[in-house]
């Protein structure tokens, strides 16, 4: 895999995760049924790419709706906890670039763009949240308004007690487990 091209192998790979998990989730996405995913999925190889750097990186994508307006099925990473491939990052690149030891390797916002996806916004986590319980031991950073970014915040959710919350930080922090989610329009 490079340059955002998959093999025939790692297409046929990222089809059967994906089918398969669809089968097994079918409370996420009611009155869709797989046929009609795949062939959008076999038509944007881009958009395949991006949803198995999804899976490589522990996301474990699913389609979690369908957009009436536009027809395109909307993909969210359930895995249980923040994905491992993308915890201990900080925000984004200013943040990065403001932190003058101890590093993060990355940041959540160039690795989301990187990887063809958009970090979650708080709304969509809360969506996320009605379809089961998501980051009861980890928390993941969601799309922070600018006004709040502006002022050196930023901000993530988790679930504990049974309940939703959101924080906020300095966006230059990053914890173990602290990563990110991300949604893709296929």
């Amino acid at each position: 895999m490079s340059n955002g091209t998959l093999s025939k192998k790692q297409r046929d790979e990222i089809l059967r995760a994906l089918q398969s998990r669809f089968e097994k989730n079918m409370n996420r996405h009611k009155d869709l049924a797989w046929p009609p995913v795949q062939a959008k999925l076999e038509a944007s190889a881009e958009k395949l790419w991006s949803l198995n750097e999804m899976e490589r990186t522990g996301g474990e994508p699913d389609v979690v709706g369908n957009d009436q307006k536009t027809g395109e099925h909307i993909f969210y990473d359930c895995s249980a906890e923040s994905p491992k491939g993308r915890r201990s990052v900080c925000y984004d690149r200013e943040a990065l670039e403001s932190r003058k030891e101890n590093k993060p390797a990355s940041n959540a916002m160039d690795m989301a763009a990187a990887m063809g996806m958009e970090l979650l916004t708080e709304e969509q986590y809360r969506e996320l949240q009605k379809l089961g319980s998501f980051d009861t031991k980890t928390s993941s950073w969601v799309k922070t308004p600018s006004d709040i970014r502006k002022l050196g915040g930023a901000l993530f959710c988790d679930r504990r007690y049974n309940t939703v919350f959101l924080y906020h930080n300095g966006a230059e922090s990053y914890y173990a487990a602290r990563g990110f989610r991300g949604s893709l329009r296929v």
